[in-house]
């Protein structure tokens, strides 16, 4: 059954852990916490600190921390000891580092993953499939939620899970971006194993029904 990770970027961050908590009440697997540093990506949402609270208030809870910025080894530490369970950085980050990267990840007692835009080709990640748990494919610009889309993703996710069965790897397939009733079921046939929805649940009239409708595909 597809995994259903929900964006905390559409949380209401008034009242964070209640609101987490809402979703996780109707279903929701993990929490998936975006990370920008207003350098890798043009805006800034948290850090380490926000992440500790949160798990403080919710520590049943696995969380899925996407790190979007320039420098993941510096940071990784810190979002671990935070209470990270899998961190993912992207490629264009460190795209001569990425060994370096995972190693750190891993060394700080965490599973890792790497996201790519979608001006990456998934070919790309080729290279490093057999060290990882995650490839997360981006189906928007990574910085801003709320955007369209991008039906590019779908070749992305077929592709990887093409490569995975024929090196019987285990790693899973994440997609976000733009997730929703029309675009959710797109990407679980072409081979998505966890959903990040942000405003679709966190923003839905009816949020137990919205991710039954998600979990179910």
């Amino acid at each position: 059954m597809t995994k259903i990770a929900a964006s905390i970027l559409s949380a209401d961050f008034a009242d964070l852990a209640a609101d987490c908590q809402r979703l996780l009440n109707q279903g929701t697997d993990l929490l998936h916490f975006d990370v920008m540093d207003g350098h890798f990506v043009p805006n800034i949402s948290f850090g380490a600190p926000v992440l500790e609270c949160l798990h403080k208030a919710l520590p049943e809870v696995f969380y899925d921390v996407h790190l979007m910025i320039s420098d993941p080894v510096k940071y990784a530490p810190d979002f671990a000891k935070a209470g990270a369970n899998l961190i993912t950085f992207h490629l264009e980050a460190v795209p001569d580092a990425v060994p370096e990267t995972i190693a750190a990840i891993r060394a700080a007692g965490c599973q890792v993953g790497i996201s790519i835009k979608p001006g990456t080709p998934a070919e790309a990640v080729y290279p490093y499939l057999d060290d990882l748990d995650l490839v997360l494919v981006m189906s928007v610009e990574p910085g801003f939620g709320g955007q369209k889309f991008m039906p590019s993703a779908l070749e992305k996710l077929r592709w990887l899970r093409e490569e995975r069965a024929r090196r019987s790897a285990h790693f899973l397939l994440e997609v976000d971006g733009g997730v929703d009733d029309a675009t959710a079921p797109l990407c679980v046939e072409a081979g998505a194993d966890i959903l990040v929805a942000g405003s679709a649940v966190f923003g839905a009239a009816d949020p137990a029904a919205a991710v039954r409708r998600l979990a179910a595909l």
